[in-house]
């Protein structure tokens, strides 16, 4: 029976519908976890720091595929421990200029795999904070600066900040105990909205930022729809569900024998608007009649 190894920078408690997903896309491929195919789980929590070990873990129990999932972390982690097994990744990155492939049609090497261009879309994510609460007032937003592309969203943030004159504040946080004093600063501040960027990490601790967020009665922008699903007030973003989903069918290829180096890079191409009239209720807040005419999904 092969193996497939997944490892991922998130954690397992906030990414069972992913798992679902990936499994469905297998599935369309003829693979069954438990029938014809084994998976081995490793989960880094948010921590970075043991993506390495988890990837030495994985092949050197010599897994027929790698999956490399939850951000640009995992990919990398992945990439610098083999060179032979065939590599499925999940990036938010353009993975051509982060230097994963060497083209999407033809990846190159032992990898292929997801970009769901997460990292990507800050600014267009503070642009529809801008629109969602127009005025000068200060946005915050909450930034993991240990998260490899976290200097390529805060330029491209401090770019928007610019372009529309709204001033910005960034706090910063990587772990647990800087995610306090994070929020902390952000109190002291009298913001106007809040946008939490891109970043695994943050996907790991999703139900304390949304208390945080909710306590402070702020309207706050997130990445992904399981944010807004929990109780957070909006997000933009991939549908994630239906990028894993694609890694599953990627790593079924690979596995019936097709070459990574030849299977192109698939990009997930739609992105949806979701806001939660419920927080917003709850909040104070009212969206502007514009901004809720262009979202893909309401919850009531």
């Amino acid at each position: 029976m092969p193996v497939i190894g997944f490892m991922s920078s998130r954690a397992p408690d906030d990414s069972q519908n992913l798992l679902a997903a990936m499994r469905a896309g297998l599935g369309e491929l003829g693979f069954v976890e438990g029938r014809n195919v084994a998976i081995e789980y490793r989960w880094a929590r948010g921590d970075y720091g043991l993506l390495p070990a988890l990837a030495k873990d994985l092949v050197s129990r010599q897994v027929s595929v790698l999956m490399a999932v939850g951000g640009d972390a995992s990919v990398f982690a992945a990439k610098k421990t083999t060179s032979t097994i065939p590599i499925v990744f999940g990036s938010g990155s353009d993975p051509v200029k982060a230097g994963i492939v060497s083209s999407i049609n033809r990846p190159g090497g032992n990898i292929t795999g997801i970009s769901i261009a997460a990292n990507q879309m800050e600014a267009k994510r503070f642009g529809l904070v801008n629109e969602m609460v127009p005025g000068r007032s200060l946005i915050g937003v909450l930034v993991n600066e240990k998260f490899p592309p976290a200097a390529r969203q805060l330029n491209d943030l401090e770019q928007a900040s610019r372009t529309l004159q709204r001033p910005l504040f960034v706090a910063k946080a990587s772990n647990d105990a800087e995610l306090d004093p994070a929020f902390g600063a952000l109190s002291g501040q009298t913001l106007g909205a809040m946008l939490v960027t891109a970043d695994p990490f943050f996907d790991t601790r999703r139900s304390r930022i949304i208390e945080f967020t909710a306590s402070r009665r702020v309207p706050t922008m997130f990445q992904f729809r399981e944010f807004a699903e929990q109780g957070g007030l909006v997000s933009y973003g991939v549908n994630l569900a239906e990028a894993y989903r694609l890694f599953g069918v990627h790593a079924g290829k690979l596995l019936k024998g097709q070459k990574p180096a030849e299977l192109p890079v698939q990009q997930v191409e739609k992105f949806e608007l979701v806001i939660n009239l419920k927080t917003a209720k709850a909040i104070g807040f009212e969206f502007p009649p514009t901004f809720s005419a262009r979202a893909n999904e309401v919850i009531e």
